[in-house]
C-alpha cells in the first residue's frame, strides 16, 4: 500500500523569475566558495595522517563531513531541524527517497556509508564526494552486484561503522512511500545491529516533497539548479523509535515496521 504525504503536492515551484534570479546571484557564488575553498579544507581531515583524530567522541573526519553537508544544505535554501537522536553505535539507517540531496541532509546529522544507483558515480560533484562519503554503489537489477553491496554492508555494519540505506530502492515523487525492499535488511539482521527510521520531510509539515523531488523527465543535473535557485525551506530529518535486534521475526517484518514508522512520521 501506497501512503501519500500530507500536503506533498501543496506547494508548487516558485516561478517569480527576479526573485529566483536574486536566489542564484546570492547562492552560486556561496556554492562556488564551498567548493572550492570549504571542500579543500573538509579534505585535510581525511587523510590518513588526520582521519583518526577524535573530537567529542565522534572523528574529526566525520564532524568535517556534516559540517560540509549541513554548509551544502544551507547553500540551497534549506534550514534543518532534527526530531529524535541517531543511534551512536552501529546501525543501519532507513529512510524514505526524495531526491538527490537526501544524502546531503542525512550526512548532515550523521555519518553513514550509504547505498546508491552506481549512476550516481558519474555525477558532477555528488558523485565524487559520494565516494568520499564511504557510499556503496549498486548497479540496479543485478543480483550479482547486490550480493557484494550486503557483503560489504555487513562487513561495516560488523566493525561497528553505520550504513544508510534507501529500502525503495528509488525515488516516487515525493508525495507516497513506497514499499520496502525485505532483502537488503538481511545484513542487519545477520550483524544483529539495529535499524533506525529516519523520516525525512521537506517545507513545513511536509509540503514540498513534491517540489523538492524530481519532477517527470528531470535529470540531475536540472534538479540540482531547479533546487538552487528554491525559496527557503525547512528540512526535517526525524530519527525514529529504532527497531532492536530481536524485536520482530525476520527481514520482512523490520521493512514492514520500519516503513510503517516512517508513513506514521510523515503523515502526524
Amino acid at each position: 500500500m501506497n501512503a501519500p504525504s500530507p500536503h506533498a503536492g501543496a506547494t508548487a515551484p516558485d516561478h517569480a523569475p527576479l526573485a529566483r534570479t536574486l536566489r542564484y546571484l546570492i547562492r552560486v557564488p556561496l556554492l562556488v566558495w564551498h567548493l572550492l575553498i570549504d571542500l579543500p579544507l573538509v579534505l585535510l581531515f581525511t587523510t590518513p595522517l588526520t582521519r583518526g583524530l577524535h573530537m567529542g567522541g565522534d572523528t574529526l573526519e566525520h564532524r568535517a563531513i556534516r559540517a560540509w553537508s549541513a554548509g551544502l544544505m544551507r547553500v540551497f535554501g534549506f534550514r534543518l531541524r532534527r526530531i529524535g537522536e541517531p543511534l551512536p553505535e552501529a546501525a543501519m539507517f532507513v529512510a524514505n527517497h526524495v531526491s538527490w540531496i537526501d544524502i546531503e541532509t542525512l550526512h548532515s546529522q550523521r555519518m553513514m556509508g550509504f547505498v546508491a544507483k552506481r549512476e550516481i558515480e558519474s555525477w558532477p560533484v555528488v558523485g565524487w564526494l559520494a565516494a568520499r562519503g564511504e557510499t556503496i554503489f549498486h548497479s540496479r537489477g543485478s543480483t550479482e552486484s547486490l550480493g557484494g553491496v550486503l557483503h560489504e554492508m555487513l562487513a561495516r555494519l560488523r566493525s561497528g561503522r553505520s550504513v544508510g540505506v534507501f529500502p525503495e530502492g528509488g525515488t516516487r515523487g515525493g508525495g507516497q512511500v513506497g514499499p520496502f525492499h525485505a532483502r537488503i535488511f538481511l545484513a542487519a539482521v545477520e550483524a544483529g545491529v539495529p535499524v533506525q527510521p529516519v523520516a525525512l520531510r521537506y517545507g513545513e509539515g511536509g509540503n514540498a516533497q513534491g517540489v523538492v523531488a524530481f519532477q517527470k523527465g528531470e535529470s540531475f543535473f536540472g534538479n540540482f539548479v531547479r533546487l538552487l535557485g528554491e525559496p527557503q525551506r525547512l528540512a526535517e530529518i526525524h530519527f525514529l523509535e529504532p527497531i532492536m535486534p530481536g524485536e520482530t521475526d525476520g527481514r520482512r517484518r523490520i521493512a514492514e515496521l520500519a516503513r510503517q514508522r516512517i508513513i506514521d512520521a510523515m503523515t502526524s
